[in-house]
């Protein structure tokens, strides 16, 4: 079969790789549309080479169809449309025992440390699988995975209707926080560079700056009735998108760090414990946020498909890593199955 692989030294490229049947308590997914994402970007620029196997089949936002079940399967047949939760847990370790399987100590991300969905077949643990509801068009669920991080890290915040959310970062998860946001009643500020991002948030009805244009914290204050923030996301991934989380936040704010830093950075934790802050992690997402997230989608309440800025075949993928790492786009999906989904 065809699959997308990262072969190491920046190359990402389709090629023919062995199709796995699946085996007790596994099932065979055809995936239809997989999109491409941060993660896939570090893994491709060789950022993951000490975690990631070269060669590698990577990709793990995906929605397509079961193509096979293996033995002891009862719960899936051929045809169901389905998404996955890319997540394999030990089931033994402390977080595990608590509750906490999403940030397993031992976790196989699969797309990451087992083979991925940018592939015409992909074998996941049954456990794995979500069912579509008829009509929602594969294209858009193949956005279920960054919306249920976004349901994830809203959750994470405990924000509530009619506080103050300011996100900075306005990249794909960063506008599908904000949407989600705005869903649970939240007043929401977006913060982005990039015009053309700014530009598709005012499109869906966010608010957008640029924080070389105006004083954020300034504006938050402005738009809270004079105390500033109750959550901001750090989506950014930047020193400087870090600080302008911190400053933009009131009195007992709570900073929800979403962004992946791969380096150390510096943060005023005077100010943390002047204003009696909270700073919280929140890091992928638990069933019950996928499960909101196909209800979100499915019933327009957040509209995922608007993000997609392109979709290309599965051999024409070297070229959509290059778009994506350029910047002139949000989210690119490849289509896994020519057409044929």
């Amino acid at each position: 079969m065809r699959a997308a692989q990262y072969r190491g030294g920046g190359v990402v490229a389709a090629g023919d790789v062995e199709r796995v049947a699946p085996g007790p308590g596994e099932v065979e997914v055809a995936p239809a549309y997989t999109g491409i994402c941060g993660t896939d970007l570090h893994i491709a620029a060789g950022h993951m080479d000490a975690r990631v196997s070269v060669p590698a089949v990577i990709g793990h936002e995906t929605a397509g169809r079961v193509s096979a079940v293996g033995e002891g399967v009862t719960g899936w047949s051929v045809g169901d449309a389905v998404t996955v939760v890319p997540l394999r847990p030990d089931g033994t370790c402390a977080a595990c025992r608590a509750g906490h399987g999403h940030v397993c100590e031992a976790m196989d991300f699969i797309g990451i440390d087992s083979p991925g969905a940018l592939a015409q077949r992909w074998t996941v643990p049954e456990h794995a699988l979500i069912a579509l509801p008829e009509g929602l068009d594969l294209r858009t669920a193949a956005l279920l995975e960054p919306t249920a991080v976004a349901v994830h890290d809203v959750r994470r915040s405990r924000l509530v209707a009619g506080e103050c959310a300011v996100v900075v970062g306005g990249g794909p998860v960063g506008i599908l926080i904000a949407l989600v946001a705005a869903q649970v009643g939240a007043d929401v500020l977006l913060v982005e560079l990039d015009p053309a991002r700014r530009a598709l948030a005012e499109q869906l009805d966010l608010a957008a700056v640029d924080p070389r244009e105006v004083d954020v914290a300034e504006l938050a204050r402005a738009r809270s009735g004079g105390s500033g923030a109750h959550v901001a996301f750090e989506v950014s991934g930047s020193q400087g998108g870090l600080d302008t989380a911190v400053s933009v936040l009131a009195v007992r704010g709570r900073l929800c760090q979403v962004g992946i830093h791969a380096e150390r950075r510096s943060i005023d934790l005077h100010r943390f414990f002047w204003r009696e802050l909270e700073l919280l992690g929140a890091r992928l997402y638990q069933r019950a946020d996928f499960t909101e997230a196909v209800r979100l989608v499915a019933s327009g309440e957040v509209p995922a498909a608007r993000l997609i800025s392109d979709v290309v075949p599965l051999e024409r993928v070297a070229e959509a890593f290059a778009t994506l790492a350029g910047g002139g786009a949000v989210k690119v999906l490849v289509d896994c199955q020519g057409g044929q989904a």
